[in-house]
């Protein structure tokens, strides 16, 4: 019997695992949505209900607490949010290195859009996916993605 050998991007994300996601009113301190769960993982398009006043956010914290078995060079993300699967915006964050064996919490601000950007909420619900590709360097561990439900 042949034994399959993992890619290196296979290992560390064998090891991966997203442990909550938290967005956060900057100028308040609000907590406006927290979410439990592996949101890297790509076999599910994970679900998010936000408050709508994230919309009139200056600007928004995203906090990712994280757990890696294997250590990650250059750790890094890309998001692309979607309306009705096409790109709106993309973002790129940079991490750096994750150590074997750790957990870590990242924090990210996004500017919020002008109030004349703005979508009516009522278009935007259900029709917002952030699609977020971890990345080790350049090379691509999963890609997941988060549709959003604003109450």
């Amino acid at each position: 019997m042949t034994e399959v050998k993992m890619t290196k991007g296979e290992e560390i994300f064998s090891g991966f695992q997203v442990n909550w996601a938290k967005l956060i009113d900057v100028d308040s301190e609000r907590v406006l949505w927290h979410g439990k769960g592996d949101f890297s993982d790509p076999d599910v398009e994970h679900e998010a209900k936000v408050p709508k006043e994230i919309l009139q956010s200056r600007v928004v914290r995203r906090e990712i607490n994280f757990s890696s078995a294997e250590p990650i060079n250059k750790f890094n993300l890309k998001q692309r949010l979607l309306f009705k699967g096409r790109a709106l915006e993309e973002w790129s964050f940079d991490y750096g290195l994750v150590t074997a064996n750790s957990t870590n919490t990242w924090h990210s601000n996004i500017d919020g859009a002008a109030e004349s950007q703005l979508m009516p909420v009522s278009v935007l619900n259900g029709n917002v996916v952030i699609e977020t590709s971890f990345f080790a360097d350049d090379t691509l561990l999963s890609t997941s993605s988060i549709r959003l439900f604003y109450i």
